[in-house]
Protein backbone atom coordinates (compact mmCIF):
# COMPACT_ATOMS: atom_id res chain seq x y z
CA UNK A 1 0.00 0.00 0.00
CA UNK A 2 1.53 3.35 -0.62
CA UNK A 3 2.09 5.49 1.37
CA UNK A 4 2.66 9.63 1.49
CA UNK A 5 2.25 12.31 3.85
CA UNK A 6 -0.72 14.22 2.67
CA UNK A 7 -3.61 13.52 0.16
CA UNK A 8 -5.37 16.35 -0.83
CA UNK A 9 -9.19 15.47 -2.13
CA UNK A 10 -10.62 17.82 -4.80
CA UNK A 11 -11.64 18.96 -8.00
CA UNK A 12 -9.49 19.96 -10.30
CA UNK A 13 -10.80 23.73 -11.95
CA UNK A 14 -9.98 26.32 -14.42
CA UNK A 15 -9.69 29.82 -12.95
CA UNK A 16 -10.68 32.67 -15.15
CA UNK A 17 -9.92 35.61 -13.05
CA UNK A 18 -11.08 39.10 -13.49
CA UNK A 19 -8.59 41.73 -11.85
CA UNK A 20 -9.73 44.96 -10.46
CA UNK A 21 -7.43 47.04 -12.90
CA UNK A 22 -8.87 45.41 -15.43
CA UNK A 23 -6.49 42.37 -16.67
CA UNK A 24 -7.92 38.96 -17.30
CA UNK A 25 -5.81 36.01 -16.52
CA UNK A 26 -6.64 32.11 -17.24
CA UNK A 27 -5.52 29.22 -15.99
CA UNK A 28 -5.50 25.96 -14.22
CA UNK A 29 -6.12 26.58 -10.38
CA UNK A 30 -8.18 24.90 -7.59
CA UNK A 31 -7.49 24.08 -3.92
CA UNK A 32 -5.28 20.79 -4.59
CA UNK A 33 -3.14 22.28 -6.92
CA UNK A 34 -2.35 25.07 -4.82
CA UNK A 35 -1.69 23.10 -1.67
CA UNK A 36 -0.53 19.81 -3.54
CA UNK A 37 2.45 21.90 -5.34
CA UNK A 38 3.46 23.72 -2.12
CA UNK A 39 3.83 20.71 -0.31
CA UNK A 40 5.49 18.70 -3.06
CA UNK A 41 8.19 21.12 -3.76
CA UNK A 42 9.59 21.71 0.13
CA UNK A 43 9.89 17.73 -0.07
CA UNK A 44 6.80 16.49 1.49
CA UNK A 45 5.21 13.03 -0.09
CA UNK A 46 1.98 14.11 -1.83
CA UNK A 47 -0.96 12.66 -3.80
CA UNK A 48 -3.56 14.06 -5.59
CA UNK A 49 -7.16 12.77 -5.87
CA UNK A 50 -9.20 14.50 -8.32
CA UNK A 51 -12.18 14.24 -10.79
CA UNK A 52 -12.18 16.05 -13.82
CA UNK A 53 -12.72 15.39 -17.39
CA UNK A 54 -10.37 12.71 -19.01
CA UNK A 55 -9.42 15.79 -21.82
CA UNK A 56 -8.21 18.07 -19.33
CA UNK A 57 -5.46 15.81 -17.88
CA UNK A 58 -3.08 17.81 -18.94
CA UNK A 59 -3.65 20.40 -16.48
CA UNK A 60 -2.40 17.84 -13.93
CA UNK A 61 1.16 17.73 -15.50
CA UNK A 62 2.75 20.42 -13.29
CA UNK A 63 1.83 18.24 -10.22
CA UNK A 64 3.17 15.07 -11.86
CA UNK A 65 6.68 17.01 -12.45
CA UNK A 66 6.77 18.14 -9.22
CA UNK A 67 6.41 14.24 -8.13
CA UNK A 68 2.67 14.28 -7.29
CA UNK A 69 0.98 10.92 -7.40
CA UNK A 70 -2.26 12.12 -9.25
CA UNK A 71 -5.44 9.80 -9.47
CA UNK A 72 -8.17 10.96 -11.65
CA UNK A 73 -11.84 10.03 -10.91
CA UNK A 74 -13.44 10.55 -14.62
CA UNK A 75 -16.15 13.01 -14.62
CA UNK A 76 -18.34 14.55 -17.56
CA UNK A 77 -16.74 17.75 -17.01
CA UNK A 78 -13.62 19.86 -14.91
CA UNK A 79 -14.88 22.49 -13.18
CA UNK A 80 -14.44 26.11 -14.14
CA UNK A 81 -14.48 29.11 -12.12
CA UNK A 82 -14.72 32.41 -12.70
CA UNK A 83 -12.81 34.92 -10.28
CA UNK A 84 -14.03 38.67 -10.33
CA UNK A 85 -11.84 41.65 -8.24
CA UNK A 86 -14.83 44.16 -8.15
CA UNK A 87 -12.91 46.60 -5.86
CA UNK A 88 -8.90 46.71 -5.08
CA UNK A 89 -9.59 44.21 -1.42
CA UNK A 90 -8.04 41.27 -2.74
CA UNK A 91 -11.02 40.09 0.20
CA UNK A 92 -13.79 40.52 -1.51
CA UNK A 93 -14.55 38.43 -4.78
CA UNK A 94 -17.51 37.41 -7.21
CA UNK A 95 -17.04 33.68 -8.11
CA UNK A 96 -19.27 32.17 -10.50
CA UNK A 97 -18.88 28.12 -11.34
CA UNK A 98 -19.59 27.56 -14.67
CA UNK A 99 -18.77 24.02 -14.73
CA UNK A 100 -18.38 21.19 -12.07
CA UNK A 101 -17.18 17.76 -11.90
CA UNK A 102 -19.54 16.63 -9.20
CA UNK A 103 -19.65 15.33 -5.65
CA UNK A 104 -17.05 12.74 -4.73
CA UNK A 105 -17.69 9.08 -3.31
CA UNK A 106 -15.86 7.08 -0.46
CA UNK A 107 -15.36 4.82 -3.51
CA UNK A 108 -13.16 7.60 -5.76
CA UNK A 109 -10.56 7.56 -2.24
CA UNK A 110 -7.95 4.73 -2.63
CA UNK A 111 -6.93 2.73 0.24
CA UNK A 112 -3.75 4.48 1.22
CA UNK A 113 -1.28 5.24 4.15
CA UNK A 114 -1.02 9.22 4.97
CA UNK A 115 -0.29 11.32 7.90
CA UNK A 116 -3.62 13.15 6.75
CA UNK A 117 -6.34 13.25 4.01
CA UNK A 118 -6.80 16.79 2.95
CA UNK A 119 -10.68 17.82 2.01
CA UNK A 120 -9.47 20.84 -0.61
CA UNK A 121 -12.90 21.88 -1.88
CA UNK A 122 -13.24 25.24 -3.83
CA UNK A 123 -17.49 24.49 -3.71
CA UNK A 124 -20.16 22.83 -2.17
CA UNK A 125 -20.22 19.95 -5.55
CA UNK A 126 -17.55 18.00 -3.74
CA UNK A 127 -18.08 16.91 -0.25
CA UNK A 128 -21.23 16.34 2.16
CA UNK A 129 -21.41 15.29 5.44
CA UNK A 130 -22.24 11.35 4.71
CA UNK A 131 -19.29 11.16 2.76
CA UNK A 132 -16.79 12.65 5.76
CA UNK A 133 -18.72 10.10 8.23
CA UNK A 134 -17.28 7.27 5.64
CA UNK A 135 -14.00 8.50 5.60
CA UNK A 136 -14.02 8.99 9.49
CA UNK A 137 -14.95 5.46 10.48
CA UNK A 138 -11.88 4.36 8.16
CA UNK A 139 -10.10 5.71 11.09
CA UNK A 140 -8.57 8.66 8.51
CA UNK A 141 -6.91 12.07 10.02
CA UNK A 142 -8.99 14.61 8.14
CA UNK A 143 -8.94 17.48 7.48
CA UNK A 144 -10.81 20.44 5.49
CA UNK A 145 -11.11 23.78 3.83
CA UNK A 146 -14.09 25.23 5.13
CA UNK A 147 -14.30 27.51 1.63
CA UNK A 148 -15.93 24.11 0.30
CA UNK A 149 -18.48 23.99 2.61
CA UNK A 150 -19.67 27.88 2.76
CA UNK A 151 -19.54 28.19 -0.66
CA UNK A 152 -22.72 28.11 -2.18
CA UNK A 153 -23.40 27.51 -5.95
CA UNK A 154 -26.83 28.75 -7.30
CA UNK A 155 -28.72 25.70 -9.14
CA UNK A 156 -29.44 28.28 -12.18
CA UNK A 157 -26.88 30.89 -12.20
CA UNK A 158 -23.61 29.11 -10.80
CA UNK A 159 -22.88 32.38 -9.13
CA UNK A 160 -21.55 31.51 -5.42
CA UNK A 161 -23.39 32.66 -2.55
CA UNK A 162 -21.24 32.37 0.54
CA UNK A 163 -23.54 31.15 3.32
CA UNK A 164 -23.65 29.40 6.92
CA UNK A 165 -23.62 25.94 6.93
CA UNK A 166 -26.86 24.00 9.03
CA UNK A 167 -24.09 21.14 9.78
CA UNK A 168 -20.78 22.99 10.57
CA UNK A 169 -20.45 21.82 14.16
CA UNK A 170 -20.69 18.39 13.10
CA UNK A 171 -18.37 18.69 10.24
CA UNK A 172 -15.37 20.27 12.37
CA UNK A 173 -15.90 17.98 15.03
CA UNK A 174 -14.74 15.49 12.47
CA UNK A 175 -11.97 17.15 11.62
CA UNK A 176 -8.07 17.15 13.17
CA UNK A 177 -7.26 20.34 11.23
CA UNK A 178 -9.58 23.21 9.80
CA UNK A 179 -8.41 25.91 7.03
CA UNK A 180 -10.82 28.96 6.46
CA UNK A 181 -9.72 32.58 5.94
CA UNK A 182 -11.55 35.80 7.37
CA UNK A 183 -14.62 35.73 5.13
CA UNK A 184 -15.84 32.21 6.01
CA UNK A 185 -14.68 32.49 9.78
CA UNK A 186 -16.92 35.75 10.06
CA UNK A 187 -20.26 34.02 7.70
CA UNK A 188 -19.79 30.69 10.02
CA UNK A 189 -18.88 32.54 13.55
CA UNK A 190 -20.06 36.08 13.44
CA UNK A 191 -17.00 37.69 13.70
CA UNK A 192 -13.55 38.97 11.84
CA UNK A 193 -12.00 38.71 14.64
CA UNK A 194 -9.66 35.41 14.06
CA UNK A 195 -8.51 34.35 17.59
CA UNK A 196 -12.27 34.78 18.64
CA UNK A 197 -13.76 32.26 15.80
CA UNK A 198 -10.75 30.10 15.88
CA UNK A 199 -11.82 29.68 19.86
CA UNK A 200 -15.29 28.92 18.39
CA UNK A 201 -14.10 25.92 15.68
CA UNK A 202 -12.08 24.74 18.74
CA UNK A 203 -15.45 24.64 20.80
CA UNK A 204 -17.24 22.37 18.08
CA UNK A 205 -14.29 20.22 18.71
CA UNK A 206 -11.87 21.03 16.00
CA UNK A 207 -8.07 20.12 16.50
CA UNK A 208 -5.46 23.15 15.25
CA UNK A 209 -6.90 25.55 13.12
CA UNK A 210 -5.89 27.62 10.98
CA UNK A 211 -7.05 31.33 9.03
CA UNK A 212 -5.78 33.89 7.00
CA UNK A 213 -6.36 37.46 6.21
CA UNK A 214 -5.07 39.61 3.99
CA UNK A 215 -2.33 40.68 6.72
CA UNK A 216 -1.08 36.83 7.99
CA UNK A 217 -2.23 33.61 9.21
CA UNK A 218 -3.54 32.59 12.62
CA UNK A 219 -3.17 29.25 14.37
CA UNK A 220 -5.07 28.13 17.63
CA UNK A 221 -3.79 24.69 19.23
CA UNK A 222 -4.90 23.30 22.26
CA UNK A 223 -5.97 26.98 23.63
CA UNK A 224 -3.05 28.92 22.47
CA UNK A 225 -3.37 30.74 19.49
CA UNK A 226 -0.20 32.11 17.02
CA UNK A 227 0.31 34.56 14.48
CA UNK A 228 2.53 35.24 11.29
CA UNK A 229 2.57 38.19 9.05
CA UNK A 230 2.33 37.60 4.87
CA UNK A 231 5.83 39.60 3.43
CA UNK A 232 4.16 40.39 -0.12
CA UNK A 233 4.64 43.17 -2.37
CA UNK A 234 1.82 41.98 -4.77
CA UNK A 235 -1.35 40.34 -4.74
CA UNK A 236 -1.42 39.43 -8.78
CA UNK A 237 -1.30 36.11 -7.29
CA UNK A 238 -4.19 36.30 -4.52
CA UNK A 239 -6.07 33.53 -5.54
CA UNK A 240 -4.92 30.31 -3.81
CA UNK A 241 -3.53 32.70 -0.99
CA UNK A 242 -5.12 30.29 1.86
CA UNK A 243 -4.96 26.68 -0.23
CA UNK A 244 -0.98 27.74 -0.34
CA UNK A 245 -0.52 28.50 3.00
CA UNK A 246 -2.74 25.65 4.29
CA UNK A 247 -0.61 23.05 2.32
CA UNK A 248 2.57 24.82 3.15
CA UNK A 249 1.71 24.39 6.91
CA UNK A 250 0.52 20.86 6.56
CA UNK A 251 4.09 19.77 4.89
CA UNK A 252 5.87 21.33 7.86
CA UNK A 253 3.84 20.90 10.94
CA UNK A 254 4.66 16.92 11.32
CA UNK A 255 8.18 18.33 12.37
CA UNK A 256 8.33 21.49 13.22
CA UNK A 257 6.96 23.89 16.49
CA UNK A 258 3.67 25.90 15.66
CA UNK A 259 4.60 29.21 14.94
CA UNK A 260 7.62 28.03 13.26
CA UNK A 261 5.11 26.03 10.71
CA UNK A 262 3.07 29.11 10.10
CA UNK A 263 6.38 31.21 9.45
CA UNK A 264 7.13 28.79 7.09
CA UNK A 265 3.56 28.92 5.43
CA UNK A 266 3.14 32.91 5.57
CA UNK A 267 7.12 32.79 3.53
CA UNK A 268 5.85 30.54 0.92
CA UNK A 269 2.41 32.32 0.33
CA UNK A 270 4.75 35.68 0.56
CA UNK A 271 6.44 34.74 -2.25
CA UNK A 272 3.58 33.01 -4.30
CA UNK A 273 1.36 35.89 -4.43
CA UNK A 274 3.91 38.00 -6.14
CA UNK A 275 3.66 36.05 -9.13
CA UNK A 276 0.21 34.30 -10.97
CA UNK A 277 -0.58 30.93 -10.47
CA UNK A 278 1.03 27.98 -7.67
CA UNK A 279 4.40 28.10 -5.81
CA UNK A 280 6.78 27.79 -8.24
CA UNK A 281 9.77 27.98 -5.73
CA UNK A 282 11.88 26.15 -3.81
CA UNK A 283 12.84 25.19 -0.44
CA UNK A 284 15.62 27.50 -0.15
CA UNK A 285 13.22 30.36 -1.22
CA UNK A 286 11.14 29.88 1.67
CA UNK A 287 14.08 29.48 3.84
CA UNK A 288 15.22 32.56 2.62
CA UNK A 289 12.52 34.85 2.46
CA UNK A 290 11.76 33.63 6.49
CA UNK A 291 14.92 35.86 7.62
CA UNK A 292 13.78 38.92 5.94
Amino acid sequence: MNAYDIVFIGHMAIDEVHHFDGEVTVGTGSAVLCGALAAARVGRRVAVVTRMALADEPMVEPMRTAGVEVIIVPASATTYMQVIHPSADVDVRQIIRLRSAGVFQSEDIPMVHAGVFHLAGISDQEFDLPFIRLLKTRGLRLSADMQGFVRQGDPGTGEIHFRNVADKAEIVSLLDYVKLDVVEAEILTGTRDLEKAARQFAEWGAGEVVITNAYGVLALVEGKAYFSSFTNRSVIGRTGRGDTTFGAYLAWRPEHSIQESLDFAAALVSIKMESFGPFKGTLSDVKARMKT
